[in-house]
């Protein structure tokens, strides 16, 4: 009983790991690969990943790589085999500061430079055409300028988090709720 609850909380996991992968813009076979081995005490091996997760060597291969790439997973090697061993960041804090490190990197460090080059095109056309075409302009740059702002003070926060870290962060929370007095 136990082993068959121990599998099927680690299957569960693992399925849902991968459906969010999509919301994190990284492919449901790299999250799942994640997932089962985060979520396993000993390390694996290609073979064992292709078994879990039924998926083909070159998938897993090419996954892992990319796992290796962000840090988010170690190479292993065990004495006497030739097989590479692979194991997860098991550091929650340390997972989390990768993933946002690399979500800001690919997704939120390309739409600030957008938007700064929008608010530049738009400073330079301030002249000429109608009114409408200038309140246009006017709400365009406002709701950018908006946006800016968010992503700058997000990216104060994300910065403040790190540098205080797991129990600074925990800190914070307790005394915003009131329970830290």
């Amino acid at each position: 009983m136990l082993e068959q609850s121990l599998q099927q909380a680690r299957s569960l996991f693992i399925r849902r790991w991968g459906e969010m992968a999509s919301g994190w813009g990284i492919s449901r076979t790299m999250a799942e690969i994640h997932a089962a081995l985060f979520i396993t005490s000993q390390p694996l091996c290609t073979d064992d990943l292709m078994e879990r997760l039924q998926a083909s060597r070159g998938n897993i291969s090419m996954n892992l790589r990319q796992l290796l790439n962000w840090g988010l997973i170690h190479r292993v090697h065990h004495q006497g085999d030739r097989k590479e061993y692979f194991v997860a960041e098991a550091d929650i804090w340390q997972m989390f500061e990768i993933i946002t490190r690399e979500r800001r990197r690919r997704e939120v460090e390309p739409i600030v430079e957008t938007i700064e080059r929008c608010r530049a095109m738009l400073a330079e056309s301030k002249s000429g055409g109608g009114e409408a075409l200038r309140s246009e302009l006017t709400t365009c740059d406002r709701r950018l300028a908006d946006m800016q702002s968010f992503f700058t003070t997000m990216n104060g926060l994300f910065n403040v988090m790190l540098k205080v870290g797991a129990g600074g962060v925990g800190e914070i929370v307790r005394r915003l709720r009131g329970d830290g007095k």
